[in-house]
């Protein structure tokens, strides 16, 4: 019989690990909170120093600071601490690509909740916890996530932008449903000054794309429909629809019906793109794309992460002569573009 090496044996330690995950997403949002990684960006990085920038007791930012040099979001020498590149571009409040609002979102109380409860929900097949139907408003929680995920979109709205032929400057109409916090219609109106930009989404949401439309300068070129974009009239002769992870939201039916609103609202020749998690066909892989199936699960009554063979039946159902997947660089979601 042939032996097994000892780093070979089985161990308990990836379990034991994958049970204490939480304490990882608990710790990393302290630190966001304390505005640790702030502190030592200004050059406090011992923890006395660290501990009197945030206001905190110093043994406590000690062992916050030991647990964040663990798990590679400090580095640790002679008793100073330091940001790693992913620490100082994306968790320093002073860097322009700052995500640290992302904390708010995705470790809020409701997702917490949600999933606390996934025992009972797999036995349901969908969430027991959550207002689990997207169709109907849910203020507290998209305003929220109109307010904290912005910074995400920085790379995709950007792609987004140029499969919308943005910097060609021709006249273009586009319709961005569920628009959230508007950043993707607005970088095509920043990057088109011909661009004239439609966001649909419940009123209290559109608010903040209205903030974020004036900050970036193209107020007089971003115009509003509240409401629901099953039930509000959307306009038509659009050359551009926006969907940006809206489908996983809800069941196929449902998502047919959504792009069959979007066929009628393009005009002859133009495009429907969409932005999602699509895992590939095994329903494994990727693992970022394809692990999202379980936070809809949790969160809502039949959303799904969908693969490309079911994007085009879906949208072939829809209309759509076709649909093509496209990567976008540094993301772990995929583009799909759809023709009318």
């Amino acid at each position: 019989m042939a032996t097994v090496s000892q780093s070979q044996k089985p161990s308990p330690e990836r379990i034991f690990g994958v049970l204490n995950a939480f304490q990882s997403s608990a710790a990393l949002k302290t630190a966001i909170e304390l505005d640790v990684f702030t502190a030592i960006a200004d050059g406090a990085d011992r923890a006395d120093a660290i501990s009197r920038r945030v206001n905190a007791a110093e043994r406590g930012v000690r062992i916050l600071c030991d647990y964040l040099t663990i798990h590679e979001f400090l580095t640790k020498n002679d008793g100073r601490y330091a940001l790693t590149q992913e620490s100082r571009i994306f968790l320093n409040r002073h860097s322009p690509a700052y995500m640290g609002t992302l904390a708010d979102f995705l470790v809020s109380e409701g997702h917490k909740r949600n999933f606390d409860a996934l025992t009972e929900t797999v036995r349901k097949g969908g969430t027991t916890i959550a207002q689990g139907d997207n169709t109907k408003p849910n203020d507290e929680l998209w305003v929220t996530f109109a307010r904290t995920m912005a910074p995400l979109t920085t790379v995709s709205a950007g792609f987004i932008a140029d499969l919308a032929g943005a910097k060609e400057g021709k006249a273009c109409k586009v319709l961005d449903i569920a628009a959230g916090h508007g950043m993707f219609g607005i970088t095509i109106a920043k990057q088109n000054p011909n661009a004239h930009i439609t966001a649909a989404d419940w009123a209290p949401v559109l608010a903040i794309a209205k903030e974020n439309a004036a900050a970036a300068g193209v107020a007089e070129r971003v115009a509003f429909r509240p409401g629901s974009a099953f039930e509000t009239a959307l306009g038509e002769g659009y050359d551009v629809v926006l969907l940006t992870n809206i489908f996983h939201h809800f069941d196929m039916a449902t998502c047919e019906k959504l792009m069959r609103r979007v066929h009628a609202a393009l005009k002859t020749g133009g495009k429907a793109i969409t932005l999602e998690f699509v895992p590939n066909e095994d329903r494994v892989t990727p693992p970022m794309a394809a692990a999202f199936s379980l936070i809809m699960l949790a969160g809502t009554d039949s959303g799904d992460a969908y693969t490309f063979s079911q994007y085009e039946r879906m949208f072939g159902n829809a209309g759509f002569v076709r649909t093509t997947q496209h990567t976008v660089p540094d993301s772990p979601q995929q583009l799909l573009l759809s023709e009318k």
